[in-house]
């Protein structure tokens, strides 16, 4: 998929949608303390290189694609490999709305978050600036936790040491469980460009604060992850979802989408990859009651 390289992209995350050249492609082995790829040809490409010890233990002997980042490994200095499993997209045009469950080590997740990918475009919107960002589906589900990805060796979070900053941000499926209310049959380029106006918007000179890096205009309750999606989705049309916080849209977007004739909606869920440095997520409460008879309604397939 080649997509477009939007102007006001940071330039410390140089190439987020545009993946230079076609992936590698084999199947993840390990012998001893080296792992590899082994390609259809026999040769063994990444031989030599540090591949994380989580995708050895959730994707060894699997078919996986593999590329390199632009991010460094701190242990070597060589560019960071990322791997994720050979799976095919879906076949026809999609939108997910995704629900990521509370990291509990951090207390700004007590509710959760959410991203919504546009037909492989991962929209995911932050209070800082150099977290409203499209990304890839790898890179938002699989990044490993190397490097700046990785929790700092000093408190096990977010923080800089010694001059690196850790930014405990690998990839979302080895970090929590993710809920996904999948749809087809929405206009994707319609939607893609309100999300692209959007963030273009976020990264206004304007909305920024270079100081501090955060964006301007977020508020944990009337403009965060949750209100920028449930706006870009009423633009859309769908004037019925709301919400404020991650579970309650989720739940909203889960109960009232099936509604329209002209859509097919799947609700999936995307099971923690559990790795060391990642303790499990936990589901957030519902805030509003209404949505707690919706959850109900679902459930019980009505």
């Amino acid at each position: 998929m080649n997509l477009p390289m939007p102007e006001w992209l940071p330039e410390w995350d140089s190439d987020p949608v545009n993946s230079p050249g076609e992936p590698l492609r084999g199947t993840l082995r390990s012998q001893g303390d080296q792992a590899f790829l082994e390609a259809q040809d026999g040769s063994r490409p990444l031989a030599g290189e540090r591949i994380w010890q989580g995708y050895i233990e959730h994707f060894e002997n699997r078919p996986v694609l593999a590329r390199h980042l632009t991010e460094v490994d701190y242990q070597d200095g060589r560019p960071i490999c990322i791997l994720w499993p050979d799976e095919a997209p879906p076949a026809e045009a999609f939108v997910d709305l995704y629900y990521n469950e509370r990291l509990v080590k951090y207390p700004a997740s007590l509710l959760g978050h959410n991203a919504i990918n546009v037909n492989g475009r991962i929209f995911n919107f932050s209070h800082r600036l150099d977290e409203n960002e499209i990304l890839t589906h790898e890179e938002y589900f699989y990044r490993p936790a190397l490097g700046e990805f990785a929790p700092s060796p000093g408190n096990g979070r977010d923080e800089v040491l010694d001059g690196r900053r850790y930014l405990d941000k690998f990839g979302r499926r080895f970090m929590r469980t993710i809920h996904a209310v999948r749809v087809f049959g929405i206009d994707t380029e319609r939607l893609g460009a309100i999300f692209d106006g959007i963030m273009e918007r976020i990264h206004d000179p304007i909305n920024g604060n270079p100081e501090t890096g955060k964006w301007r205009e977020f508020n944990p309750v009337t403009r965060n992850c949750t209100t920028v999606i449930r706006d870009g989705l009423n633009e859309y049309g769908f004037r019925d979802i709301r919400g404020r916080f991650p579970r309650d849209i989720f739940v909203n977007a889960a109960y009232h989408l099936p509604q329209y004739p002209n859509l097919r909606v799947e609700i999936v869920t995307l099971e923690q990859l559990k790795v060391e440095e990642a303790p499990y997520s936990v589901q957030a409460r519902l805030l509003n009651p209404v949505n707690y008879w919706k959850k109900n309604r679902i459930s019980a397939g009505a």
